[in-house]
């Protein structure tokens, strides 16, 4: 996959990147929006305190097994922006839902990375010139719901509309072109269709306005994103986790790779290798194992434009597992294996699984400490070789932490 990129950061203990004085948010004071919980801890103290958190939580990690905790910084990070729609007809707000239900206008937030922030104030005023009222949650009526920014490197943006009505939808589609002159930028435009009165972000009915998926620049690896497909909301640090992983994996020279609820591919992708030529030695055997179709049909294309030897197929990771490798037990056991499963964990089958499978090595890659202990100790026989904190989520408690098991 030739030499990685330089990596930059701010770790917790050694040098990077300096992050400034500490962040002050009107927001916050103002007591409009509470997301940013910590944020009026100074940002050194809560990177020290999460590394204290896993260490309390993961005692069976040798204190000098812990790399240096990685960071972006505290401002600026976020690539993903959901936003509610707000306010009424014409004057609509973008940002989140107040305690009383109604929109509460966070277009300056300073977490949302400088494309996104500078696009919110566009978005508003074309939705302004569409007439269509924004949905009350209370009233349970109104028209928009959502607006889904994200953000590549290369500073294409993704625009996901969610409506409530075939009406809204027309509408929208009839503003293509306005909508692509006021985000000349945008390399996807959807419409996203949420008729019923639930507290969710996204419905099933997506159309396709502009473009099919969001090219994300990971460095060595161009990830697709479909519309529907999750992806990491810190670029930066999302860069530094596949890169780890994927040395990790690389010292331990595996033949074949399962990569369990692999996403768009990430790490299955960082870890596979090119193409092997006529009359070369194969090419590591990489399998990802994802439930989400749109994520799959992303890994697929992002493999076959990198011309990378890995498959994707749709499928529950656990069950993947128990059956030996869908469809009955076709896919040969692996050398590896990578997991990064939602915050419930990979849970005590799974678990269990990975204990009696004679499997050398495990990645875990976890966003809930948690219930990343509760499967540790369901996994004797592997004892933690290094750790590394990833602090995707600044001014929250929540947290990536990976970790590298060997078999004893």
């Amino acid at each position: 996959m030739g030499s990685r990129p330089e990596r930059t950061g701010i770790p917790l203990v050694a040098a990077g990147s300096p992050h400034e004085g500490q962040l002050r948010c009107r927001y916050f004071v103002a007591g409009e929006c509470r997301s940013c919980a910590l944020i009026e801890t100074p940002y050194d103290t809560q990177l020290a305190d999460k590394q204290a958190r896993c260490a309390e939580l993961l005692p069976g990690v040798p204190h000098d097994a812990w790399l240096p905790a990685f960071t972006a910084g505290d401002r600026g990070f976020r690539n993903r922006a959901k936003l509610v729609v707000g306010g009424r007809r014409g004057r609509v707000t973008l940002g989140i839902l107040g305690p009383d239900g109604r929109g509460v206008d966070l277009r300056e937030c300073a977490i949302q990375s400088p494309g996104i922030a500078a696009v919110i104030p566009r978005l508003a005023s074309l939705l302004d010139g569409t007439g269509l009222p924004p949905y009350s949650v209370p009233e349970r009526r109104g028209e928009l719901k959502f607006v889904h920014v994200t953000e590549a490197p290369s500073g294409e943006l993704m625009l996901r509309f969610v409506v409530r009505s075939e009406r809204a939808l027309r509408t929208l589609r009839d503003a293509r072109d306005a909508i692509r002159a006021a985000v000349p930028n945008a390399a996807v435009i959807s419409v996203n269709l949420l008729p019923e009165h639930k507290a969710v972000l996204e419905g099933e009915h997506e159309e396709l306005l502009l473009g099919s998926s969001l090219r994300m620049g990971l460095g060595p690896i161009d990830l697709h994103l479909l519309p529907q497909s999750f992806f990491q909301t810190n670029t930066v640090v999302a860069r530094e986790l596949y890169a780890q992983v994927a040395d990790w994996v690389a010292e331990a020279r595996p033949r074949s790779l399962w990569d369990l609820y692999c996403g768009v591919g990430g790490f299955a992708l960082h870890c596979a290798e090119a193409e092997a030529a006529e009359g070369a030695p194969a090419a590591r055997e990489v399998v990802g194992v994802e439930l989400t179709e749109a994520a799959v049909r992303s890994a697929r294309r992002s493999a076959r434009d990198a011309g990378l030897h890995a498959r994707f197929i749709a499928a529950d990771a656990t069950a993947f597992a128990l059956d030996g490798g869908a469809p009955a037990g076709t896919e040969p056991m692996p050398e590896l294996v990578v997991v990064n499963p939602p915050r419930r964990g990979i849970g005590p089958e799974l678990s269990d699984w990975l204990e009696r499978s004679g499997i050398a090595n495990v990645v875990y890659s976890s966003c809930n400490p948690e219930s990343l202990a509760r499967d540790l100790e369901a996994m004797p026989s592997y004892a933690v070789r290094e750790g590394r904190l990833f602090d995707m989520f600044p001014h929250t408690k929540h947290l990536e932490v990976a970790v590298r098991l060997e078999r004893r």
